[in-house]
């Protein structure tokens, strides 16, 4: 990902502190974030977040807008590709971009734990305006519950959100841990995509031989 700083020098500045934005309200939580302290990361003169979002209020909710649509287009773009021969392949392809997207958003595992485990006008938002149409969007393309049959059990669709959500998350969201236990880095790529088959293969069972890995577009 680029810094922000790089992109505040091309001069897109908004971007640049929707990036800092992110990080730090997933690091440090939404109070104890300031605005002061992203302008300072990102780079720039402190009058210009109150410029572009107005409230701390308002940059949460286009930074946490931002990484959803990086994930929600990366989806998308799965559901509906053609060249995709069979719901099988489309789910594994769904499941691994997903784990990519994680380990290169690790702060977007952050924010989302520490929003969702309490109640709140935010955890609302995020439920309302994104959370629910991602659930049942990629419940549907797995068919949980009676659709197409590509997992390897029936699941109830809310318990098969959690255990992706954990499945995909976890050892991104525990990379201290993870390298304290086992002398792995989590975001290593070669880790990265072990990770991704095994999350697929747990879920959907082994691929096919004929299913390809190649031409794979990842979302950002």
């Amino acid at each position: 990902m680029a810094s922000a700083r790089a992109l505040d020098s091309r001069g897109d500045t908004r971007e640049a502190i929707l990036i800092v934005a992110l990080r730090i309200f997933a690091a440090k939580g939404y109070e104890a974030a300031s605005m002061r302290e992203i302008a300072t990361e990102a780079g720039i003169n402190h009058g210009l977040i109150r410029y572009y979002f107005g409230s701390k209020d308002r940059l949460w909710k286009d930074a946490v807008d931002r990484a959803f649509a990086a994930l929600e287009s990366g989806l998308e773009a799965i559901a509906e590709d053609p060249a995709l021969s069979n719901d099988r392949e489309r789910a594994g392809l769904l499941i691994r971009n997903y784990v990519r997207f994680v380990a290169r958003n690790p702060e977007f595992v952050h924010l989302m734990h520490e929003e969702g485990k309490r109640p709140g006008p935010r955890m609302r938002w995020l439920v309302d305006r994104h959370v629910k149409r991602l659930f049942e969007s990629v419940t549907a393309l797995l068919g949980a519950s009676g659709g197409s049959g590509v997992l390897r059990v029936d699941l109830p669709p809310i318990h098969l959100h959690y255990i992706i959500a954990g499945a995909v998350g976890l050892i991104f969201h525990q990379a201290a841990e993870c390298r304290r236990l086992s002398g792995i880095d989590p975001f290593d790529e070669a880790t990265v995509e072990t990770h991704a088959r095994a999350v697929e293969e747990m879920l959907l069972g082994p691929a096919p031989d004929s299913e390809s890995p190649t031409n794979e577009e990842n979302p950002t």
